[in-house]
């Protein structure tokens, strides 16, 4: 079969219903259709003589919806190519968390942990600093007790962020610390958080938070860039998938 008697029986079912409607209607079914994933991101759209067939209007009525589609940057329009959606979905919590390694999330935090330091240096105000300590303190107190170590740590980081007065700081950590908590996370658990490395961890976490009350910028960075790396090598050296 052609490419264009493939291309129009694929019509049939990936479609919206036929029905005779302007160019703002068909615009708002075909729409419809690339947002509910009928077609693929960087799909090629049936050509406008299939589309005038199937909802029964001219080919000016479809180039005038496929031009509306482009505007709203659904889908691009190729010179002698034809029409291309240009929409890929969003993708939900549990998505990016089965997508991210270990690693990657690592390398995320790398990358704005630092500024993160910097900001609560400028922007801390004493009572931050206070809050900052009792997440120190809860970390401490966990032992070798890896679950409650894991989301201790989690809470004293997002301190950090919130010590940023960010409010998308906040809300990004947020968003890191959820995929922390999927169970990729929780198999690492038992290899990654031995009771000396904990030991180590609190230590690089009293450090920084001395830097962050000193207001030493300095330090602050260094500190966190160094407690990253040391979880970035700790994963390294960890059967990671």
């Amino acid at each position: 079969m052609s490419e264009a008697k493939t291309r129009r029986a694929e019509t049939d079912t990936s479609l919206p219903a036929a029905v005779t409607v302007g160019s703002a209607a068909i615009a708002v079914r075909l729409r419809q259709a690339i947002l509910d994933g009928k077609y693929a991101d960087g799909e090629r759209l049936p050509a406008e003589r299939d589309l005038a067939r199937h909802f029964e209007a001219s080919r000016s009525t479809v180039r005038e919806a496929l031009r509306r589609l482009e505007e709203n940057h659904l889908v691009t329009r190729r010179v002698g190519s034809g029409t291309f959606v240009n929409h890929r979905p969003a993708l939900d919590q549990s998505d990016i968390a089965e997508m991210t390694s270990p690693i990657e999330l690592i390398e995320v935090r790398l990358a704005i942990e630092p500024q993160m330091a910097r900001l609560v240096v400028v922007n801390a105000t004493q009572r931050d600093l206070e809050r900052m300590g009792e997440a120190l303190k809860r970390v401490e107190s966990c032992g070798d007790d890896r679950e409650h170590f894991s989301r201790a740590d989690e809470q004293f980081h997002l301190m950090l962020a919130e010590c940023t007065r960010n409010p998308m700081m906040v809300w990004l950590y947020r968003q890191i610390n959820d995929v922390r908590s999927h169970a990729l996370w929780d198999g690492m658990k038992d290899k990654i958080l031995t009771a000396t490395r904990i030991v180590e961890y609190n230590r690089q976490h009293r450090e920084l938070y001395e830097a962050l009350c000193s207001r030493d910028v300095d330090a602050a960075v260094r500190i966190i860039a160094a407690h990253l790396d040391k979880a970035r090598c700790d994963l390294l050296g960890a059967d990671v998938p």
